[in-house]
């Protein structure tokens, strides 16, 4: 059995993997988890593998059928799902959403010092061969898709040429960037023509103190505000998913305030506020170790008392307890009847298409319910 590990699944997945192998069922475990804190995962599995998959795969299972399994693989950051197809039919006659999952690049060139994934892929980023990627939309005829890299405009050139290969095919699409992307007009106007409908942006802070603590170089680069980038998008149509982290060194209870009224007047589509996660591996997570500013033993991630948006740490300028309650709050606030009504009046985005008001009425009323 082979299981992908990541921080949020890690105690759950180490269940599993124990309760297979006492029945004699051998486990490998890969992933961001398993190759940022080897040693944990390992005393959980027969193997592990260390960075992708694909390149080690074929090797781990012939090894498996002849029972030798190695303790470790370390597989090399390569070209990205080289000649890998998913198999999409396993989803037929299931009622997921009629939206398809395609990824076009893997990693990251920045290294914001809180990323797991820059740690991952040290600060690097390749993306597949974009006839691979064309070869797969037509092949599964996707029309609605979402790319799940961690930053699809981490190469621009190369996106570039597989966004004029994308236009022709006519489908609509989401993903997560990052806004130094507003710098590039031939770019946004291909993501415009080739369908992109809008994006998970990562703000993390209005606080200009935290993103240079954080190492967050895109969005120091564009700081004033945010003013132009966000008008930017905006004149190109396109929706906005932000993304804030709660709790750096220089927040407190009125920052926070503030960062949900920011995200209100700019009328984003979705803001998501999460309290800052220490992964294992990171430079923050070292830092607060250092500083014996870690709860729950240090390991989140193992232990049965932690549960999502849980503070994790000791912040300086507020309690565990006054950062976990302000995120609650945040959430509410955001996604309050009268807050999705401000945000809804804008002809430039929510107002621009029959399709962008629906994707906004639908997704603001499934956020609503869950952040009540």
């Amino acid at each position: 059995m082979g299981i992908t590990v990541d921080a949020f699944t890690a105690r759950r997945a180490y269940t599993i993997a124990d309760r297979y192998r006492k029945s004699g069922v051998r486990v490998v475990l890969g992933g961001v988890h398993p190759t940022l804190i080897p040693t944990e995962a390992a005393s959980h599995a027969d193997a592990i593998v260390k960075g992708d998959v694909e390149p080690v795969w074929r090797k781990v299972l012939d090894d498996a059928r002849k029972e030798s399994l190695q303790p470790t693989y370390e597989a090399p950051f390569g070209l990205p799902q080289a000649n890998c197809f998913p198999n999409r039919k396993v989803f037929s006659g299931k009622k997921y959403l009629p939206v398809s999952l395609v990824q076009f690049g893997r990693g990251c060139r920045f290294n914001c010092t809180f990323c797991s994934v820059s740690q991952f892929f040290n600060s690097s980023h390749k993306c597949r061969r974009f006839e691979d990627v064309i070869y797969e939309i037509e092949r599964d005829r996707l029309k609605i898709i979402i790319f799940t890299d961690d930053n699809l405009v981490a190469n621009r050139a190369e996106l570039k040429v597989f966004l004029k290969e994308l236009i022709p095919l006519k489908v609509k699409w989401a993903s997560q960037t990052t806004l130094d992307m507003v710098d590039d007009q031939q770019l946004l106007k291909l993501m415009a023509d080739s369908g992109c409908i809008g994006n998970l942006i990562g703000f993390d802070s209005i606080n200009i103190n935290s993103l240079q603590w954080i190492n967050k170089m895109p969005n120091i680069r564009q700081f004033n505000n945010y003013r132009e980038p966000i008008n930017i998008l905006r004149d190109h149509g396109f929706l906005t998913w932000a993304s804030f982290m709660l709790g750096h060194d220089f927040d407190n209870l009125e920052t926070i305030e503030k960062t949900v009224e920011f995200s209100i007047i700019n009328k984003f589509t979705a803001a998501f506020f999460h309290i800052l996660m220490l992964y294992p591996g990171t430079e923050v997570y070292n830092q607060f170790e250092r500083e014996k500013r870690l709860l729950f033993d240090g390991k989140w991630w193992l232990h049965p008392d932690y549960h999502y948006n849980d503070a994790a740490f000791i912040p300086k300028l507020m309690s565990p307890e006054q950062l976990s309650l302000a995120t609650i709050k945040a959430n509410k606030d955001f996604f309050s009847l009268s807050s999705v009504w401000e945000r809804l009046l804008d002809p430039k985005t929510h107002l621009r298409s029959l399709i962008k008001l629906m994707i906004y009425t639908r997704l603001n009323l499934i956020l609503r319910a869950t952040s009540i």
